[in-house]
């Protein structure tokens, strides 16, 4: 399913998810009697937000400065008779409170609160807890809704970006290694780079939004999977960059060429790069062995082919970063148990 397509099914289901949650809590409010019931449906429709957690966050700082804003309203509602004059003081005071402590997102459902304390004047404890039974309805209908939540379905489409960002890595370095064999580029090498990250870029989104819709102990590692494949996404602009550069391709090439296709099949998900490092390193050691250059399109070639080292190097380095910084508990869940070497 492209990009697009995904976006437009989410929409739709946010968009049902408000629909229905609203319907509820607006019956349930009218159903055990409860006054200005209807906006039991706009707190719903305000809380559902994007993922589970946000849901949850947003809900209880509703919940939290609700307290607040029937404070609020009670000190200027009951010394100010002019109910315009008040309420825009309310809600200026409320607006500048909730910001200063993080809530800004909770504005708009105390605004509505504050207009049913406007209209009665009522700060009977009756009253009180029908506002708060308002908030908690329509916060609460919210979170039970985005439990409902394609989480499988997320995570298979996150595995299948794994798949499909580690078969385009190898097929770009293949390319590399071919080009370095004095074979021609069979494919916009370019564009496929400017194609992966751009497709990366969608991936951490979806990582993100997996990470706020699991309430997993173990979250972001999605996240730094893809960000870490984002970050060698930028070495191989410079790879490709530099290779492009030689303008006669020295004797060493095809021996740089050989290691980018021993490495290429190592660009997997769960391969610790220790190895590949190794033999990175003693091939740069060879290298500085060999001859001198003969001419200075032969040494501007080699010096070319060492900025090539310095990138895989990098390459490779960033796959340990991230290796290094996985968690006991993530290596157990997502690598199988498998050692990793320090």
């Amino acid at each position: 399913m492209s990009n697009e397509r995904l976006k437009n099914k989410k929409l739709f289901i946010r968009s049902l998810k408000i629909a229905v949650g609203s319907l509820i809590a607006i019956w349930i409010a009218t159903g055990i009697g409860l006054q200005f019931a209807a906006s039991a449906g706009i707190v719903t429709l305000l809380s559902v937000v994007t993922t589970k957690w946000d849901t949850v966050k947003l809900s209880v700082a509703r919940v939290v400065s609700f307290f607040a804003s029937v404070i609020i309203a009670y000190i200027i509602f009951s010394f100010l008779h002019s109910e315009w004059i008040a309420y825009g003081i309310y809600i200026f005071i409320v607006v500048l409170v909730s910001n200063l402590a993080g809530w800004g997102s909770t504005v708009s459902v105390n605004a509505v609160i504050g207009t049913h304390f406007l209209s009665t004047m009522d700060f009977s404890l009756a009253s009180i807890m029908n506002e708060f039974l308002i908030v908690v309805l329509g916060a609460g209908i919210a979170i039970i809704l985005n439990l409902i939540n394609g989480n499988r379905s997320q995570l298979q489409k996150l595995r299948d970006d794994i798949q499909y960002v580690e078969e385009t890595l190898q097929m770009v370095l293949s390319e590399m290694a071919d080009y370095l064999r004095h074979k021609k580029m069979e494919k916009n090498v370019w564009q496929n780079i400017i194609d992966l990250e751009a497709h990366l870029e969608h991936s951490i989104e979806r990582a993100y939004e997996y990470q706020g819709n699991t309430f997993a102990s173990h979250p972001g590692y999605y996240i730094q999977y893809m960000e870490m494949r984002m970050q060698q996404c930028g070495i191989l602009h410079n790879l490709h960059h530099e290779v492009k550069k030689i303008r006669e391709l020295p004797k060493q090439a095809e021996i740089v060429a050989d290691f980018i296709s021993y490495m290429k099949e190592y660009v997997a998900e769960l391969n610790e790069p220790e190895a590949q490092h190794q033999r990175l390193l003693e091939l740069i050691e060879h290298m500085q062995k060999g001859d001198l250059p003969q001419t200075r399109v032969e040494f501007e070639g080699q010096i070319i082919l060492y900025h090539v080292l310095m990138d895989l190097d990098d390459f490779l380095v960033f796959k340990k970063r991230f290796v290094n910084s996985l968690t006991d508990k993530q290596r157990r869940i997502y690598w199988g148990g498998i050692k990793v070497a320090a």
